[in-house]
């Protein structure tokens, strides 16, 4: 068990947060949210003893074992990937350490002796004998093969190194996990993975993730770091989302009785104990929901950006036909036989290697040309392309906020740029600030107010969730749910694909793959997930 008692950081000039009080129990896992800034990552630090907070207590018991999520990629450059994973367990690593230096020794004295004999006794102890077996079995499980064990980390792709951090992070069966975006980086399978391995976890998890879907599975209660506090409420991320928007409605309404409020708030619990998560932990967590009252829940201080896409031209009979598109790059072949076309109401995610999908959308946007093969635009459409690196747009402009986006208006007035920015959380001064300052979120929220304003009945959307916050993800999620155009989108948010797509293309090193089915659908489907495997080479 962790005890937070008291807990305040103070910056000069700046409170982060006060008088903090929680207590992390054995059998749950927590997910820590709150807007940019709010101190999230923070508040890990000092759980896990890398920063000192200004006042107040962290308690841990002493019989605890605290696993951290590494987040230096290149740590372990020259320790190979098993050991890299063993190193986890400080303790295990350690002793298989003394251990080789002991029996190392040409001279081997009686003292070496008991020495080794301690050494032996406590290595059989912290299940030593299997380190390396299980070591290798969450890599394996991750993804890595075992011919990659034996590799040194400089040797691996930054998307394997992140595996293994994970893996080194779940070695040894911790008593306590603190993960700070562990998803980050890592494909759909090994997610899904890592949430049936957490919701399985019967110790303590604490964890900061921007992925809604992975926060809904795992979480049995979330952590909102907000009015410069923290509080604990029982449930996922859904359920603290809705029934802050709910508080919030009511609050609003001072004309309702307080009785007519808690019969709301009952059903609305009730409708989310049902659907409680598929796991060891649903029982208690649907207790938890059932004992929460009025008064534990209170409207969210955040402000979520109002994103939607409009047009006035309807998209036509013909949309977009790509067919037989092939493209290399450097003599790399990056793109084979690409062939889909797109139907009214269709919205896709495109799947494949990161090279291939922004090779993809660049010859969608006539950056480049492909070297053999067709696409086809419907005559009245009108599209506009979101790219992963937007920092074009920005790095030699020396506009503000308002003349940048007045270049994409029709309305060239300042009032209505200026409530068009508004909406987008761009208020009073810092409309004239240069959009070449901006933080990386901000900037993706400019992109999506170009978007919005030229109005286009077709959206290509290069991981637009990378850079958001929480507020901004789910406000853009929402948007594009009610966007009635076409788009093709490219993400690693489960649930953003999933609530917003209804097509999949595949792109494979023997062409492309088109299903109708839905994303859920399509990556839990074994007979596709083989034959995506042959195209790729894989089996």
């Amino acid at each position: 068990m962790i005890s937070v008692t008291n807990l305040s950081l103070l910056f000069p000039g700046r409170k982060l947060f006060e008088d903090i009080n929680v207590k992390f129990i054995p059998g749950n896992c927590y997910g820590v949210i709150g807007a940019n800034g709010a101190g999230k990552s923070t508040f890990l630090e000092i759980l896990s003893g890398n920063l000192e907070a200004t006042s107040g207590d962290v308690i841990i018991d002493k019989h605890s074992r605290m696993s951290v999520l590494k987040q230096n990629h290149y740590e372990f450059e020259e320790d190979s990937v098993i050991d890299t994973v063993i190193k986890g367990f400080p303790r295990l690593h350690q002793i298989m350490a003394e251990k080789d230096a002991i029996y190392s020794k040409e001279e081997f004295t009686d003292a070496d002796g008991l020495k080794a004999a301690e050494l032996e006794a406590e290595f059989a102890e912290l299940d030593g004998w299997e380190a390396e077996s299980n070591a290798a079995k969450l890599l394996i499980d991750l993804g890595i093969s075992i011919e990659n064990h034996q590799l040194l980390m400089k040797e691996i792709d930054e998307k394997a190194k992140v595996k293994v951090l994970i893996a080194q992070c779940l070695f040894g069966d911790p008593d306590i996990l603190i993960m700070d975006e562990p998803t980050n980086g890592l494909d759909f399978k090994a997610i899904n993975w890592l949430e049936d391995f957490l919701m399985d976890y019967e110790k303590t998890v604490i964890v900061v993730s921007h992925d809604r879907h992975f926060l809904n599975k795992v979480c049995t209660q979330m952590l909102d770091i907000d009015f410069k506090t923290a509080k604990l409420y029982p449930g996922n991320y859904d359920f603290w989302y809705e029934s802050s928007k709910l508080m919030l409605q009511l609050s609003k309404d001072a004309n309702k009785k307080k009785e007519q409020k808690i019969k709301e708030l009952e059903s609305f619990i009730a409708r989310f104990s049902a659907n409680a998560s598929k796991s060891k932990q649903a029982t208690s967590r649907k207790k938890s929901l059932e004992k929460i009252h009025l008064e534990d829940i209170q409207p969210s201080s955040r402000k979520y950006p109002f994103i939607d896409f409009s047009f006035d031209q309807h998209v036509g009979k013909e949309i977009i036909t790509v067919e037989n598109l092939s493209k290399k790059i450097e003599g790399k072949q990056v793109l084979k036989d690409v062939s889909f076309s797109v139907d009214k109401d269709d919205k896709i995610v495109l799947l494949g290697t990161e090279l291939a999908q922004s090779t993809l959308f660049k010859i969608l946007n006539g950056e480049i040309e492909p070297d053999s093969g067709s696409i086809k635009w419907g005559q009245t459409i009108k599209y506009d392309y979101l790219p992963a690196n937007h920092n074009h747009f920005f790095e030699s402009s020396e506009k503000n906020l308002v003349d940048w986006l007045r270049e994409y208006s029709k309305d060239q007035t300042e009032n209505f740029i200026r409530g068009f920015l508004g909406r987008m959380l761009f208020s009073g001064d810092e409309v004239l600030k240069k959009v070449s300052v901006l933080s990386g979120g901000e900037k993706m929220r400019l992109m999506f107010s170009k978007m919005m304003i030229k109005e286009t009945n077709f959206l290509l959307l290069e991981n637009p969730t990378n850079h958001l916050d929480l507020e901004s993800i789910q406000s853009l999620n929402e948007g594009l749910i009610r966007f009635k155009g076409n788009l093709i989108l490219t993400s690693h948010d489960y649930q953003f694909v999933q609530t917003i797509t209804n097509k999949v293309v595949e792109l494979t090193k023997e062409g492309s793959f088109y299903s109708k089915t839905s994303f859920e659908d399509y990556v839990n489907d074994e007979k596709i997930q083989n034959k995506i495997k042959k195209m790729n080479g894989e089996l």
